[in-house]
């Protein structure tokens, strides 16, 4: 027994040496709009500013324009042009640290999935319309089979999906992998997948919740509220947006919850930058973190609102600071 212990650690070891100590694969999926924002909700762009700040601490398997707010639309064209105020500034965020990717290798990872402007009529919100509207035969996107492509990696890492907008994509992903494959193969396939739902977006998100209980699952319905007012738009306009370079620039000084940090969708990758810190175990939502925290369903593997905003407010000072001093390396 005790020798199987030590070769136990050992494997551990040897997996965690060949895959990094702190890199999580992740796949961010937003429902992106074109800047400056004029026709849907400027959280977006705020997340996307912090998350590009933070890209040296995960493993980027994509960043995926998918629909919602209210056009329902999935451009990649929105993402591809924060990329382009990113490349401006790679150069300097590299002198702090070599791991930040560069813009061409996040372009490289960029996928369109599909809305309202490419053949798929999505309303927004739950309830709205059947799941078989908006998924099924022959409505994958190039966004969808990125999902299943990087799934299907030999790598013993878990993929973590942060979905900011409707979560079609991640729902065509695995309609698909399940219509095609065994059952065997498709239990290992969403055994790899970490889902991290924000809000109520399109109706595939009940259709994920009800259907699959072993898909590992967050749901932040209203936790992710934590966020707003972490900091008010004088904070942003000094610290983030005013004199720190091109992409910093960008930063929404508001968005449609008001002035100010109103960023309802970083709790999704929060979550792992405070795993990243030893504050909490990613496998377990139920313990406090960044990102919220959470209870769990009885025999599912979903978890869903618990003390709510708070969770995550009661952290502002310290992921506030953090944001501020990544800011500061884009000047």
């Amino acid at each position: 027994m005790k020798r199987l212990n030590i070769l136990l650690v050992i494997s551990v070891f040897l997996i965690l040496f060949k895959t990094g100590f702190a890199q999580h694969r992740i796949i961010i999926s937003t429902d992106f709009p074109a800047f400056p924002v004029t026709n849907s909700d400027p959280d977006d762009v705020q997340s996307k500013v912090r998350f590009l700040l933070y890209s040296n601490e995960f493993d980027v398997e994509g960043l995926i324009a998918s629909a919602g707010t209210f056009g329902m639309i999935a451009e990649k064209k929105n993402i591809l042009a924060v990329l382009d105020e990113y490349d401006k500034v790679d150069e300097k965020l590299r002198k702090h640290d070599s791991k930040y990717p560069s813009a061409n290798t996040l372009r490289a990872v960029t996928y369109e999935g599909k809305g309202n402007n490419n053949g798929v009529k999505i309303q927004w919100g739950c309830g709205k319309q059947p799941h078989t509207e908006i998924i099924g035969k022959g409505r994958a996107s190039e966004a969808s089979n990125a999902i299943i492509a990087a799934a299907d990696k030999d790598d013993p890492r878990p993929l973590w999906i942060s979905v900011w907008g409707g979560p079609r994509e991640v729902a065509q992903a695995i309609w698909d992998v399940k219509n095609t494959r065994n059952e065997k193969d498709f239990r290992v396939f969403i055994s790899k997948l970490r889902v991290f739902l924000i809000g109520c977006q399109d109706a595939t998100h009940d259709w994920l919740m009800n259907e699959f209980p072993d898909l590992f699952i967050i749901e932040s319905k209203t936790t992710y509220q934590g966020m707003f007012g972490c900091d008010n738009r004088e904070w942003a306009e000094t610290n983030i947006i005013n004199n720190h370079g091109p992409l910093c620039a960008i930063y929404p000084p508001k968005a449609i919850a008001g002035p100010g940090v109103i960023e309802g969708d970083s709790p999704a990758f929060l979550y792992l930058v405070s795993a990243n810190r030893g504050i909490n175990n990613p496998e377990d939502p139920t313990q406090p973190g960044w990102g919220g925290q959470y209870v769990r369903v009885s025999s599912t593997n979903h978890y869903i609102d618990g003390p709510g905003g708070s969770s995550i407010s009661k952290w502002k000072n310290d992921f506030q600071s953090e944001f501020k001093e990544r800011a500061d390396r884009c000047k």
